[in-house]
């Protein structure tokens, strides 16, 4: 499930047992990113209130979006399926979303939300290379300087998480097997595989 050693869920105490008790309650299992933060809780708590800040001043679409386009270039298995999942229940159907992980620019978005997914990919693939033109690029789009910030930072926000899981080996929930469509998981597995049915390694 990860490089490390966690926390037991059934040796779990104080904060790492409210932490599996809310994932419990969530989704009926215990995801392999929490157990990798159950660590370090007050460092979950943190990302937590951070990258909920961050969520909640954008548009939750465009918030989707630019999240999918950083976890793609940063080939995110577990950060593309999870926000991947969330445009398909909350606002596409799984065709779409999945033409949207292949190439957004021919998925049917709009101009604006084309310009988002770009942006932030320039985010997570080399922050030094984004120049003011691609700034005026989502201005041009109607866009406000918050705007662009906010897109800014979702991307940076998830190279914090996808970088940390990723580089602790946490391997995108097994339960993605059953609940992404085929071809959708396919085209969302960007990077390292799904855990198997008994959490081990997918073969």
């Amino acid at each position: 499930m990860s490089f490390l050693t966690t926390p037991a869920d059934s040796t779990a105490s104080g904060e790492v047992a409210e932490l599996y008790a809310a994932d419990r309650a969530r989704q009926g299992y215990v995801a392999n990113y929490t157990k990798v933060f159950a660590l370090r809780p007050e460092v979950y708590r943190a990302w937590a209130g951070l990258n909920g800040a961050i969520k909640s001043g954008m548009d939750l679409r465009h918030y989707e979006l630019a999240t999918l386009a950083a976890a793609r270039r940063l080939r995110s298995t577990y950060c593309a399926l999870a926000h991947g999942t969330i445009l398909r229940d909350k606002f596409f159907d799984a065709p779409t979303v999945q033409r949207i992980a292949t190439d957004h620019r021919d998925a049917g978005l709009d101009a604006t939300e084309i310009a988002i997914m770009d942006f932030a990919d320039r985010v997570a693939r080399d922050a030094t290379a984004v120049t003011a033109e691609d700034v005026d690029q989502l201005r041009a789009q109607g866009l406000s300087d918050a705007d662009v910030f906010q897109i800014a930072l979702a991307a940076a926000a998830r190279c914090f998480f996808s970088t940390v899981i990723d580089a602790v080996g946490a391997e995108p929930d097994s339960a993605y097997h059953t609940s992404v469509e085929s071809d959708l998981r396919e085209v969302l597995t960007v990077g390292r595989a799904i855990a198997d049915v008994e959490g081990g390694l997918a073969r």
